[in-house]
């Protein structure tokens, strides 16, 4: 068996950006480049799905009308060599909302939903890929055995372009910044 029985070719070679944005919607769901490679990621469970609804509802709620807050679409984070990433939720200027690639200029914030097998990417890999881009918030939210979610903030120091520890919570998200919003996770 050939590996092009298994997956298409176009899977086990490095596409650029121009490539990328020639394929259908379809073909881009579910899936993210890293350095031009193309990274497939398991289908999330429902909790995941469910955390990540109720964060980009209540992002989207305290942003008006200046951001929105959506899920499911890329964020261009370089085209060269090609690395979009999905992040489970984004907050992005609101007026950028028919710009497409959306970039990191546009994105206030990124959130992580951590599933099991993203654990690393996550916690490590997105972290750092963010900051280089510039985003000035990434949240990781950690599904916790006990149903309530922790959610660890960080906040870019644009001189270094890392991200700094800020705040953690369990189960309800207090925040004043990037603009005032409490958002109840409770047991989900």
């Amino acid at each position: 068996m050939t590996a092009e029985m298994i997956a298409p070719a176009w899977m086990h070679e490095q596409i650029t950006a121009e490539q990328y944005d020639s394929w259908p919607e379809e073909q881009c769901a579910g899936i993210e480049v890293v350095d031009g490679m193309v990274v497939v990621s398991p289908s999330a469970s429902k909790r995941h799905n469910r955390l990540a609804r109720i964060l980009a509802n209540a992002l989207d709620d305290a942003g008006r009308p200046e951001w929105n807050a959506d899920t499911d679409f890329d964020v261009r984070l370089q085209d060269v060599p090609l690395t979009n990433r999905r992040p489970d939720v984004v907050v992005y200027r609101a007026d950028t909302i028919d710009v497409t690639p959306t970039r990191p200029e546009h994105v206030l914030l990124v959130v992580e939903v951590v599933s099991p097998g993203s654990e690393t990417t996550d916690r490590v890999v997105k972290v750092d890929q963010y900051a280089k881009a510039g985003i000035a918030f990434y949240w990781r939210v950690e599904q916790a055995p006990t149903g309530v979610p922790l959610v660890y903030t960080y906040v870019l120091d644009p001189a270094t372009r890392v991200y700094r520890d800020g705040d953690v919570f369990t189960g309800v998200v207090k925040v004043s910044a990037p603009f005032p919003v409490k958002i109840d996770l409770g047991s989900v």
